[in-house]
Parts: structure tokens; sequence; C-alpha cells
């Protein structure tokens, strides 16, 4: 199969109607909201302070819902000096290193779409931004989608991703997704993004987004998984199971990627799992992937880890010097 990919405009790289400034986007959560809100980077990885946010294709926000939802974490971003061990402490239970990744339940915790138009995304408009929304039900992503048109115009973000997929809130989206494709993406002022699960039939999924008007596809989120102390059987996160992300399940997004072009998806992809390097986001590109986000893989690593944040900071430089500039192949033969 051959086929055709996603062009370049002067006012940055169009993936149909998706316009990035570049085909490196950050992934949903990992940089909160788009903006340190604590003294203490909380809800943004240490790394991202040191980067130029607004340089990348888009910076995606961590999930939101109509209310305020404490998840298996918290939305606290009030933490004094003396706190701090206790929100180490808490993390410890929704996010876990693992063999080649990590494991996460926070279970969307967020301030809310309302206090995120508020407080969050006036100080971010120099960014190029994707809000990520998460909802229940195909009335609560409408609700959703309403509040980013009243408050966002036309063309001042890149588009809206329905994370319909995360495995970390305990609930069956494939139930809901046709209604939330039918009722939610006509309403929306701005390109929608849908998030897939490998854990799901993604490539029914595409189609149904594809006949549905969404714009581009997110390719993947996080892979279902278990970690259990071998002492004791006790699971490594609160909620017992969690999201694997990083080095581990970029096999399984190069495959999910691929297989969707193979099925003869044509929608633009976003592809995300364990991307370090500029070839990383070559074999994406290879793959099918029309743009490339970096999650887990790149911003997380082990609290003395942080100490090299300035060179992993300069990694990312480099990475977005190296993609800026690259273009990828014009056709695919699997």
């Amino acid at each position: 199969m051959l086929r055709s990919r996603a062009g370049t405009s002067g006012e940055g790289v169009r993936l149909g109607d998706i316009v990035l400034r570049n085909r490196l986007v950050t992934s949903s959560s990992l940089l909160g909201y788009g903006v340190s809100d604590s003294k203490f980077g909380y809800g943004m990885s240490p790394v991202a302070l040191l980067v130029p946010l607004a340089e990348f294709g888009a910076v995606t926000t961590r999930t939101l819902t109509v209310e305020p939802r404490e998840g298996h974490f918290t939305t606290r971003t009030d933490w004094a000096l003396h706190e701090v061990p206790d929100l180490l402490r808490r993390y410890g239970t929704v996010l876990r290193g693992v063999d080649g990744g990590w494991i996460n339940a926070f279970g969307w915790c967020n301030v809310g779409i309302d206090a995120y138009l508020r407080d969050y995304y006036p100080r971010t408009r120099e960014q190029r931004t994707i809000i990520s929304l998460g909802g229940f039900s195909a009335e609560e992503l409408v609700t959703l989608v309403d509040r980013v048109n009243a408050a966002v115009p036309a063309g001042d973000i890149a588009g809206v991703e329905f994370n319909v997929s995360c495995h970390n809130v305990n609930f069956d989206f494939s139930a809901i997704l046709q209604d939330v494709l039918d009722e939610a993406v006509p309403r929306s002022n701005h390109p929608v993004i849908l998030k897939l699960s490998a854990d799901h039939d993604y490539v029914r999924n595409a189609r149904q987004a594809a006949a549905a008007g969404v714009a581009g596809l997110t390719a993947i989120n996080t892979v279902k998984a278990l970690r259990l102390d071998p002492r004791t059987g006790t699971p490594f996160l609160a909620n017992r199971y969690g999201g694997l992300s990083g080095r581990a399940i970029k096999p399984i997004a190069l495959r999910v990627v691929s297989e969707l072009r193979e099925a003869g998806v044509t929608l633009p992809i976003i592809g995300t799992g364990g991307v370090r390097t500029a070839d990383d986001c070559r074999e994406y590109f290879w793959a099918g992937a029309d743009a490339v986000a970096l999650g887990s893989a790149t911003w997380l690593a082990s609290y003395p880890g942080y100490v090299l944040a300035p060179l992993r900071a300069l990694r990312i430089r480099r990475m977005l010097h190296a993609v800026r500039g690259y273009t990828p192949p014009r056709t695919v033969a699997p």
C-alpha cells in the first residue's frame, strides 16, 4: 500500500485540519497544564522546566474533566517545604518505575475544565496547545467541548484530544465511544484527535473516528499493566492496575501505527511511546506516523536521576532541532 503524507504549510506543519509548529509534540499529563504552578514544579516534569515548550509542535495538557477530580492522587498545588516528603509518598502510590518504563494510575486527577481555562490556559498563549478531555459519557464530552469553544477562539489551539481509552479510571469506554463521536465531535470548533489504546480494537475505533469526522489519532495510550511486590504480593500501585509507558511499549506502539496504515486508515497519526531520540522519531515516521509525542521515556527519571535534568533538556533541544528540519517520506510501503 502506498500512502500520501501530511504536508507542510507556511504557518507550520499541517496534518489535515491540525496545525502544529513542527512534528514533535508532548504527550498528555507529563507536563501538567503546560506551566508550572508551584515553586516545586508540581505537576510538571523537572526536565520540562529547562526546555522551551513554545518550540514544540504542541503541548498536550493533563486530561481535564467537567468537575475537579482527585483521582487516585490529589489536585493540591500549595505544598509547603515540610510537606514534600508526603507529596513524594503520594507519588509512590500512583507512579512507579519498572523494567523498561513506568506504570502510573493517577486516575485523571485534575483541576477541572473551568479552572484550567481560567487559571492556566491564559498563561500558555505562547505555546501551541492540545487540550486533553476525558469523561464518562457523551454528555460530559459535549459539555467539555462547549466550554472550550466558549473560551478559545477557533484556530488558537492545535486541537482537543478525546482521552476515551484510559485504563486508570476503571471504566469501559467502548460502551460510550460511538455516542461520544456522534455527539461531541460535530460540536467542536477545534480539530478533534482521538487517543487509541493498544488493548482495544484500535483499527475499528480508528475507522469509527474517521467516519465521525475526527481530524487525527494519537497512537497509543498506555498499556494496562500490573506489578506486585514479590515478597508480599502487594500491588505497586494503589489502583492495583496501571498504565505502562516508556521504552517497553515502543515496539507495541510502532506495531499499532503500522497496522493502522496497513488497514487503510488515512487519518493523521501522532505516534507516542518510548521516544527519547531523533532515531525513535524516524522509526515512527517510517511506521506511518505524521508526528511524534514525547512521554515518560523523555520526561521521567528516578528522583536522583533529575540531577541530570540539564543534560536531558539539552538532548531534547537537539531532538527538536533535528525533527524541525526533518521531512518524513511521502510514501510508506509496509
